[in-house]
């Protein structure tokens, strides 16, 4: 007796395979052998990312098969984080799930029970995210708002992926892509350093053009009395335009210490002459970034001092603070210390003590003068060589001779009052001879690329929640720890969707 023919199992990426055999078809056909080799991209670029989209649907469909093969066979109905167990199934329900490929539908099995909430296992299986977006593509556009405007972020993503994705939903998925740093980062165990390793860390502030409502009360309190001022259409002498809030930003690197002597960083009146080579300065290593929009100087200032803490917990190296000498900063800073009983050294950025000196040395000098630039390396290499007061006093001495009066005197005497004022800070012959940096350069640098590169980009104005993601996503990326920080998030983000016990017990599969 002949046995019956019996139906084969269809092919679940049946029509992947029709997508892939048609444009293998029309490559070897006639019709593509006169494209040029741009022509040949743009349609694979098409034609491919309209096969993967299917295969990732061929692939959801067959998943949502063998749910439903399982389930028909053997169920176990679920419980939920209530606690109360879904009897009632039921097939086919959907979703849609926009992805890098383009948009997708999710189909799956739901649990009921009446008067509460479905369970759908494949969700958990899947770790779906809340909304439509995908994780990768979530993660697309968070690379992609840090680089450049939401309009662009979002144009690059539609080039790259289709229409999956507008503006406004770039924006949200950038915030919720930034929720997880704060906590990514306690966790973070440092790399370790020997004790003679300076610990240098760097703190400045930057402003950022807000939205009204985004500005902190006293700047908005000075932006409503700008309504009474003496003009409609522009700011009067000593008016600021208030539409701006500070952003903090601090950095802790390591540094090997690097002895040097004044004249390698400045050189001598008439400049360098022989062969001498320059000893070079300390490089930083192991950056680490941090900065906030929304927290406020203290509360920056304090995540400095545990990464300190979490580098160096017993306090045995060198801890060495430098700051460009503003007053609110260095009472924080000194107060966080004093917290922790931790010694700190606090030093002056020199760069920013210099422009003090070339300001007096134009006292002294009319226009153009070539020998400026001489006074200048003197009263610097005195600096250098610990001798602030000394120079203060020379200052002094040289205005009043020259009887120098009001305006002329101004900047003489504003050097002095920093030079005198701030000498304790100023003890660059012993940041020399133990080899520390002496200039703030690693967070200057890091306040043009964090801020003025992307946030302070002409017609930006920023919401509070916007600035703050932006800030700290570009912080992150700075820090080389993107791709270790999402895989942290997309495991956090599943722990807030699907923390029920009776969820995660699922399985889909035989």
């Amino acid at each position: 007796m002949e046995r019956y023919d019996t139906p084969s199992t269809p092919d679940p990426f049946d029509r992947s395979t029709r997508l892939f055999t048609t444009l293998v078809a029309g490559l070897t056909g006639p019709a593509s052998a006169g494209l040029h080799h741009d022509e040949l991209e743009e349609l694979l670029d098409l034609r491919g990312r309209e096969i993967l989209r299917q295969l990732l649907s061929d692939h959801l469909e067959l998943r949502a098969r063998r749910e439903e093969d399982t389930a028909r066979r053997c169920p176990h109905p679920p419980s939920g984080p209530d606690g109360v167990v879904r009897t009632r199934l039921e097939y086919g329900h959907r979703r849609l799930l926009a992805t890098l490929f383009g948009t997708v539908v999710v189909r799956r099995c739901a649990w009921r029970a009446p008067g509460i909430s479905n369970l759908h296992p494949a969700d958990v299986a899947l770790s779906l995210p809340r909304l439509r977006h995908s994780h990768q593509l979530v993660r697309l556009a968070a690379i992609e708002a840090t680089r450049g405007s939401f309009d662009a972020a979002t144009a690059a993503i539609g080039r790259r992926c289709g229409p999956v994705i507008g503006k406004r939903q770039v924006e949200h998925a950038v915030v919720a892509a930034a929720g997880d740093i704060d906590a990514f980062y306690r966790l973070q165990i440092p790399l370790p350093c020997t004790t003679s390793t300076t610990l240098v860390m760097s703190v400045d502030g930057k402003g950022i053009v807000m939205r009204p409502d985004a500005l902190r009360p006293a700047t908005q309190k000075a932006a409503a009395a700008r309504g009474t001022g003496r003009f409609r259409t522009r700011l009067a002498s000593g008016e600021k335009p208030a539409r701006k809030r500070m952003a903090t930003l601090a950095v802790v690197y390591d540094a090997e210490p690097a002895v040097r002597r004044p004249h390698d960083v400045i050189a001598p009146p008439g400049g360098r002459h022989g062969n001498r080579p320059l000893r070079p300065g300390p490089r930083a290593k192991n950056k680490w970034l941090s900065g906030s929009v929304a927290d406020d100087p203290a509360t920056v200032i304090r995540r400095a001092f545990d990464q300190a803490e979490y580098r160096d917990a017993g306090h045995r190296r060198s801890w060495v603070v430098l700051v460009d000498g503003a007053v609110h900063q260095l009472g924080l800073i000194q107060q966080e210390a004093a917290r922790r009983n931790a010694g700190i050294s606090i030093v002056i950025d020199l760069v920013h003590v210099l422009e003090y000196v070339w300001s007096a040395a134009w006292c002294f000098h009319e226009s153009g003068d070539a020998a400026v630039e001489d006074w200048v390396a003197v009263q610097a290499l005195a600096i250098l060589a610990g001798h602030s007061r000394r120079v203060a006093q020379t200052i002094t001495a040289q205005a009043d001779n020259a009887g120098l009066k009001g305006d002329r005197r101004r900047g003489a005497d504003a050097c002095v009052r920093y030079l005198t004022g701030k000498a304790e800070f100023l003890r660059y012959d012993r940041a020399l001879a133990a080899g520390w940096p002496i200039a703030t350069g690693v967070i200057e640098g890091a306040c043009r690329h964090l801020i003025a590169d992307r946030l302070d980009i002409s017609g930006a104005r920023w919401g509070l929640d916007g600035a703050e993601a932006v800030l700290k996503l570009r912080a992150v990326h700075s820090n080389s720890d993107f791709d270790t920080y999402w895989r942290f998030h997309t495991a956090r983000e599943h722990e807030r969707l699907y923390q029920a016990a009776g969820q995660r017990e699922c399985h889909l599969t035989d």
